[in-house]
């Protein structure tokens, strides 16, 4: 006759998918059959593990475990018992000794479907580690196999569920799972659609950092659909997000460009993520100061010793007709080289913000009326074809040279052979002469033919760069006159290279875009 036993049941599922299946219930019937099949056992505690995995929480990390043990170091228990052995964890580092530990603090550790694990002998330690190897291996398996089907059905460009990328609604539109149930997919929602758009051309083009970009929405009554404000980590992760031209990412792995979830136009996009590392590594093309009031923050030297002038302010009271005093703020561009050492540098000490601004911004208009009134497409294309055809030419050049050369070793060195078999008369000494001034020949021939296959790829691939450059200049100049000041700052900061004021505001600037029309500016 069996002895009475008091039973601990512990029941888990992985995944709520699991939960959802009931399949809690499943173990629970099947462990209370088996103890009712046992005379003498009674169940004292049913321990449940909802949606918990035991592959990737060791067991400090699981609650109901170290409830367990707790209980066992109590002797509140005598029978530690599951569905099967993998319920108690699928760690082969781990829970091989835990089912030890169990055992050797006085608890059997049954398994309704595979029996008692006994330590009576080395053979059932090792089963024991084996067991828990093969659910280990089976978990990486399964980890694999749900990886790459989700990589998969990213690439295809489907959603794979998650969180919902602001701007866009989960809609099921028809499309079903292998399980044949209905899944959802993205859609833009367009009221969200329209924050995406403002946030990226404020961000872009108005130089608006996501602090900034907080504020403003707030200040504008643009919330969230909770009701809340935009925080900066969910702007900035809105700016890093590729959904918005229509890609979706998952990890590592990401889709094609998707129209119909594309929001942004991918220029904008990849503008904003050269703005975002610039800013990261400092040597963005956005302005140093995007809140002072000043065009030019960032872009101004001192022609005499080429230091940057930093903008500084001062104010004073002015007193109206009217007899009211109103506070005045003034604010120059100044050269700290020059303050701190007199006579060394032979510049100004200061320029007037206003009058040095007004100048850059008559320089930029009239540069901005030369692209719109005299459209150089046609001037572009043909300085591209020129350079291409000279990039042609030196590639062709050397790419004879080196045949040419290689042709020549191959004969010298067939001629070794003649000389091997007897059937030449040339000095040996001579053609391994020959052979070894081929090889250096043809290293030299190599590197050159190297560096011009380089230098036509450059040029082939910066024809439509240039292209786009011009088109993006033509549309600023159509609109610049009515540009804010945020962006007209924005704007002359990727136009303008550097400006280098000398004394009477005489200027040299240097401009950003790549062809000579518009190079070496100066006054």
């Amino acid at each position: 006759m069996e002895e009475n036993k008091r039973v601990c049941c512990l029941y888990r599922v992985s995944t709520v998918g699991q939960v959802e299946k009931d399949d809690i219930p499943m173990q629970k019937q099947f462990c209370r059959e088996f103890v009712n099949s046992h005379h003498g056992w009674r169940i004292v505690k049913e321990v449940y593990e909802k949606g918990v995995s035991g592959f990737k929480l060791s067991a400090k990390e699981r609650d109901a475990v170290q409830e367990i043990q707790g209980d066992a170091v109590k002797g509140n228990f005598d029978i530690l018992l599951v569905y099967m052995f993998d319920r108690l964890g699928r760690r082969d580092d781990e829970t091989p000794f835990i089912v030890e530990w169990f055992v050797k603090n006085g608890v059997e550790v049954w398994s309704a479907v595979e029996g008692q694990q006994r330590f009576d002998s080395h053979v059932d330690k090792l089963l024991n580690y084996i067991r828990y190897w093969q659910a280990s291996g089976e978990s990486i398996k399964t980890s694999v196999r749900v990886k790459t089907r989700m990589e998969q059905l990213t690439e295809e460009g489907l959603f794979t569920g998650g969180s919902v990328p602001y701007g866009y609604k989960a809609v099921k539109q028809g499309r079903v799972n292998k399980r044949s149930r209905e899944v959802s997919d993205l859609v833009i929602d367009e009221d969200a659609a329209e924050i995406i758009r403002l946030i990226f051309n404020k961000y872009v083009n108005e130089g608006y950092g996501a602090q900034r970009l907080c504020r403003f929405l707030s200040e504008n009554k643009i919330m969230r659909e909770d009701g809340r404000n935009f925080p900066n980590t969910s702007i900035i992760r809105m700016l890093k997000n590729p959904i918005y031209i229509g890609v979706i990412k998952n990890g590592d792995v990401q889709s094609k460009a998707i129209p119909a979830l594309q929001i942004i136009e991918p220029e904008l996009f990849e503008r904003a993520q050269s703005i975002m590392q610039g800013r990261k590594q400092q040597r963005s093309n956005t302005p140093i100061n995007m809140k002072s009031k000043a065009l030019l923050t960032g872009k101004i030297y001192c022609g005499h010793c080429r230091n940057r002038l930093t903008l500084t302010t001062s104010g004073r009271n002015r007193t109206r007709r009217d007899g009211t005093v109103e506070k005045e703020t003034r604010m120059r561009y100044q050269c700290h080289y020059n303050v701190r050492h007199p006579g060394e540098c032979e510049g100004q000490s200061g320029y007037g913000v206003t009058k040095l601004d007004g100048i850059i911004d008559k320089v930029v208009h009239m540069q901005l009326e030369k692209i719109r009134e005299n459209p150089c497409d046609s001037i572009i294309a043909a300085q591209h074809e020129k350079a291409l055809d000279i990039a042609k030419a030196r590639y062709n050049i050397a790419y004879a040279q080196l045949s040419e050369k290689q042709k020549e070793l191959s004969d010298y060195q067939a001629e070794i052979i003649k000389i091997i078999r007897g059937q030449s008369r040339l000095p040996e000494d001579m053609i391994s002469g020959l052979v070894e001034e081929a090889k250096e020949q043809i290293r030299i021939l190599t590197d050159n033919f190297e560096e011009a296959k380089r230098q036509l790829h450059e040029k082939e691939s910066g024809m439509s760069a240039e292209r786009e450059e011009y088109k993006r200049l033509k549309s600023w100049a159509d609109v610049y006159d009515m540009l804010s000041f945020d962006a007209k700052k924005m704007f002359i900061s990727h136009f303008v290279k550097a400006i280098y004021v000398y004394r009477d505001y005489n200027l040299d600037i240097e401009f950003n875009v790549s062809f000579d029309e518009f190079k070496n500016f100066s006054l």
